[in-house]
């Protein structure tokens, strides 16, 4: 329950920053902040935050040790087999999705390499934000009047990345990955479209921290989906379930 609690309140608290920011798209402040460091600050921030996110996806056990997280392996692309007992059958880890057909919407193969969707789709978006973030905050990329529309197009984006473990049963896993590239890049366009609108520092900002708090709550929903599958599996003896 405690545990139900913390994913419902990351849930609500991540959705309710969100209608914020897209409020104030709609009544933005009526006098633009005169701060010529704006761009500078803000895209190195939201750079950096990229390139920790890509990290963390490639080698997510040094990650999850630095921020003192378990199971370090549970956000990576890469491939870990090894048998796992279940009953009289054996089972292989995919990176961290176990050789079960409950888990089969979750992978993709290249090759004779099986990918997790969701976190290949988070790399794509990440490697996407942070070459919109230098092209935007420290280049010549203008989107004029489109800061409303990319706003708005980046929220469903980051709506859809939220709501994909509790509300839809996605069972393609080239769905997942479109769902989560456009999860980790809608938060790019979110920022641009606020920034266009307000031009304000301090939004600005307050979408960066609020960016980092929708990422935290998309993997405590990924592991409780996981959980939730592992929950309804009829395979009791799955070690898997202990991981």
């Amino acid at each position: 329950m405690p545990r139900n609690f913390a994913i419902v309140f990351f849930l609500a608290a991540s959705l309710f920053g969100l209608s914020i920011i897209m409020a104030l798209t709609l009544y933005p402040p009526s006098v633009p902040e005169n701060f010529i460091w704006r761009k500078p600050l803000v895209g190195s921030i939201f750079g950096l935050i990229c390139i920790l996110g890509i990290l963390a996806v490639l080698f997510p056990q040094a990650c999850s040790k630095t921020i003192g997280l378990k199971g370090g392996g549970e956000h990576a692309p890469h491939v870990l087999n090894r048998p796992i007992n279940s009953g009289e059958k054996k089972l292989t880890l995919h990176g961290h999705h176990p050789d079960c057909g409950h888990f089969s919407a979750h992978v993709f193969q290249m090759g004779n390499k099986s990918l997790c969707a969701g976190c290949t789709g988070l790399l794509l978006g990440g490697l996407a934000a942070f070459v919109g973030t230098v092209l935007y905050f420290f280049g010549n990329l203008h989107v004029g009047q489109n800061g409303l529309l990319l706003s708005w197009m980046g929220a469903a984006g980051v709506v859809l990345g939220l709501l994909q473990f509790s509300l839809f049963n996605i069972p393609w896993s080239s769905v997942r990955l479109f769902i989560n590239a456009f999860f980790a890049f809608g938060a790019f366009l979110v920022l641009v479209g606020i920034d266009e609108i307000a031009q304000n520092v301090f939004m600005d900002l307050f979408l960066v921290v609020l960016s980092v708090f929708w990422l935290f709550t998309r993997i405590l929903l990924s592991r409780w989906d996981h959980e939730r599958i592992c929950r309804i599996c009829g395979v009791k003896a799955c070690e898997f379930r202990g991981l």
